[in-house]
């Protein structure tokens, strides 16, 4: 089957859940997993929620745990966490999850990222995945770094990367 049938043949919306992990991100300030909020919507997926949580490994394991056990939910985008300071823990959280590693998402985001800000994109632990047949994807805090992956990776393949992922 070619990549065009493949992309024919996936889901034109999926439907999935938003975790922002802050210390101080409130959900008024909390613009990035705003952004994809509507970046989703405006592609005609659902957004089926959404929740702020502390950058902590087990709280966002935890969340993340919580949503791949919710059937209305395909997909797991997380913002915020991925960096090196010593409060930086999502990378280590959603990695241990991973039964498959898309470690190409990474590779790309820090491409396109390297294009914008130089050599600091090599501190950007970006990651995605699959968890038990369902995709979960970690973006970095910065608003306009969710839009960076959001618009050039993630949207034009979420259908394509859930029908994958559940054959």
């Amino acid at each position: 089957m070619s990549l065009v049938e493949h992309k024919r043949d996936a889901p034109r919306s999926v439907r999935c859940y938003i975790v922002t992990i802050s210390d101080t991100r409130t959900e008024d300030t909390d613009t990035a997993g705003a952004a994809i909020g509507d970046l989703l919507r405006a592609a005609g997926h659902d957004v089926v929620g959404r929740a702020i949580v502390k950058d902590d490994p087990e709280l966002v394991r935890g969340t993340i745990e919580r949503q791949l056990a919710n059937p209305d939910v395909q997909v797991i985008i997380a913002t915020g966490g991925t960096g090196i300071t010593s409060r930086d823990s999502t990378y280590e959280a959603v990695s241990a999850l991973l039964d498959k590693r898309l470690d190409g998402f990474g590779e790309l985001f820090r491409m396109l990222s390297y294009e914008q800000i130089g050599a600091a994109a090599m501190m950007s632990r970006a990651c995605a995945g699959l968890v038990s047949g369902r995709i979960v994807a970690a973006l970095p805090g910065s608003e306009a770094a969710v839009r960076l992956a959001m618009e050039r990776l993630l949207i034009p393949e979420l259908g394509h990367l859930v029908r994958e992922a559940s054959r």
